[in-house]
C-alpha cells in the first residue's frame, strides 16, 4: 500500500528509441521520453491540445523489457512513481530533474504485420 502515496500512471507516445545503459555490476538502466497529450476546451470553447514531455527511467528486468519491446512512436502505458533528483552539471551548477521511475509498462501499439517482414 506504500506505493499508493506516490503513484503515476501515464499513457503517451515515445519520442525516440529507449536508451539503455548497462553498469559494471550488471544492472540495466533504460531512459525514455514520452509525449502525453492533454485535451481541453479554451475560454472561447475551441478544442485545444497540450503536449507534455515526461522523462521515464526503469531499472533491471523492466528496463531490459522496455528496450526489447519499445521503439520510437510506440504508444505506451507506464506505471511508476515520481522521483526528484539532483546532480552537478558540466559547469558545476546544481541541476534538478523530476522523472517517473517505472515499475511496469504496456505497449499499446499494434504488433507489426509479421507477413510483411523482410526476413
Amino acid at each position: 500500500m506504500t506505493r499508493v502515496s506516490n503513484s503515476v500512471q501515464l499513457i503517451g507516445n515515445l519520442g525516440a528509441d529507449p536508451e539503455v545503459k548497462v553498469f559494471d555490476n550488471g544492472n540495466t538502466l533504460c531512459r525514455l521520453s514520452i509525449a502525453v497529450n492533454e485535451y481541453f476546451r479554451d475560454k472561447e470553447g475551441n478544442n485545444q491540445k497540450k503536449t507534455n514531455w515526461m522523462k521515464v527511467a526503469a531499472w533491471g528486468k523492466t528496463a531490459e523489457r522496455m528496450v526489447s519491446f519499445l521503439s520510437k512512436g510506440n504508444r505506451v502505458a507506464i506505471n511508476g512513481k515520481l522521483v526528484n533528483r539532483q546532480y552537478d552539471g558540466q559547469n558545476g551548477q546544481k541541476r534538478y530533474v523530476t522523472e517517473v521511475h517505472a515499475y511496469n509498462f504496456m505497449n499499446l501499439s499494434p504488433a507489426p504485420d509479421r507477413d510483411n517482414l523482410p526476413f
